[in-house]
């Protein structure tokens, strides 16, 4: 199992630490970078950035948004970073939510997994450096009855084919994204239910595309805080915000992506709760209503030797790259939260 870290948004107040963190990630040997875009900073500005600064960690998105960009610039960017970055992009997608999809950019949130589909399709077609022609149902491409032609991609990426990933909650959504990616991003797995809420979909899609388990990439991210065992509680408690924030307030009351998960984890009049809560903009209020059990099952807590056992637990369910999120509000914090992955994952014999 391989360690990632994710810079998550840039502009959220550690700017100025972020590119360093990403700097002692490459040196400490982790796998891959990841920086997120929601409405404020974009990604591939970051990641250049961040590629242009660092010589091994590969550079991925954590996502880009699928109603933010034509299919065609996105293939444009992804071939763009792979060159500049000597081969080192890994490209995430995700279709985001309805909030931030019609809100902000204007574009209807339905038929999130045929778009998807077709997204996905176009992408790795301009990618491969075919003449783009593509009918579907949401693109269609040259558009019929004017100038248009197919057009085939100028940019020689660096290897023939990017690594894509989907981010992906939803039972169906996991099995599209087994079927048509190359691996999975996710979001609080809890390493005793992810056979059940995430690779046996992930599987399933796989096998539906003639295809194993084999090579593809497991990708979760977790948050990090490091400290005593007998303080992880109050390490527990420094995430009831961010974990409320998902629960209780991503999406719509019908379309909370992150809330279903909560459900299937077995943790549903919880979830019913912190969404009341939150809704009502009670979000204090929604945070204490969060399970200790959940944070603790969805985060990495306490002692090195005890992040060692969950890493090995994560390791069994099927993870391949365990991306870390490390707490802190210095630099210092967070580098030491990185240094402590890398002693957790030799503790646990998985480097």
């Amino acid at each position: 199992m391989k360690l990632g870290i994710n810079l998550g948004y840039w502009g959220a107040g550690m700017d100025g630490d972020n590119l360093a963190v990403a700097q002692e990630a490459d040196r400490l040997g982790y796998s891959v970078c990841w920086a997120a875009e929601a409405y404020g900073s974009d990604g591939p500005t970051v990641l250049s950035w961040v590629a242009a600064h660092t010589e091994r960690i590969d550079v991925g998105s954590a996502i880009f948004q699928i109603p933010a960009r034509a299919p065609a610039m996105t293939a444009m960017t992804a071939a763009t970073l792979d060159s500049l970055s000597g081969g080192r992009f890994r490209l995430g997608l995700g279709v985001s939510g309805p909030q931030v999809s019609e809100g902000w950019y204007g574009v209807k949130f339905d038929k999130p997994l045929a778009r998807t589909r077709e997204y996905v399709e176009i992408v790795r077609k301009a990618m491969s450096r075919e003449r783009l022609s593509y009918e579907g149902e949401h693109w269609t491409l040259p558009l019929p009855g004017g100038p248009g032609k197919p057009i085939k991609l100028t940019v020689h990426p660096e290897r023939e084919r990017i690594p894509l990933y989907i981010a992906a909650i939803g039972p169906k959504n996991l099995e599209q994204t087994g079927e048509i990616a190359d691996g999975a991003l996710l979001i609080f797995p809890a390493a005793e239910h992810l056979q059940d809420t995430a690779i046996s979909h992930l599987r399933a899609g796989r096998e539906k595309a003639g295809l194993t388990m084999e090579g593809f990439d497991v990708c979760p991210t977790l948050p990090l805080a490091v400290g005593e065992d007998k303080d992880v509680r109050t390490l527990a408690d420094a995430f009831r915000p961010y974990t409320a924030l998902y629960v209780g307030g991503m999406g719509s009351r019908k379309q909370n992506f992150y809330n279903r998960l909560a459900q299937r984890m077995g943790y549903e009049e919880a979830a019913a709760e912190i969404q009341d809560k939150y809704l009502a903009g009670e979000k204090d209020a929604a945070a204490a209503a969060v399970p200790h059990e959940l944070i603790d099952s969805t985060t990495l807590l306490g002692s090195v030797e005890r992040i060692a056992d969950r890493m090995q637990a994560y390791a069994a369910a099927g993870v391949t790259t365990l991306t870390l999120s490390p707490a802190g509000f210095t630099l210092d914090e967070r580098i030491a939260a990185l240094r402590a992955g890398t002693e957790a994952l030799e503790r646990a014999g998985l480097a």
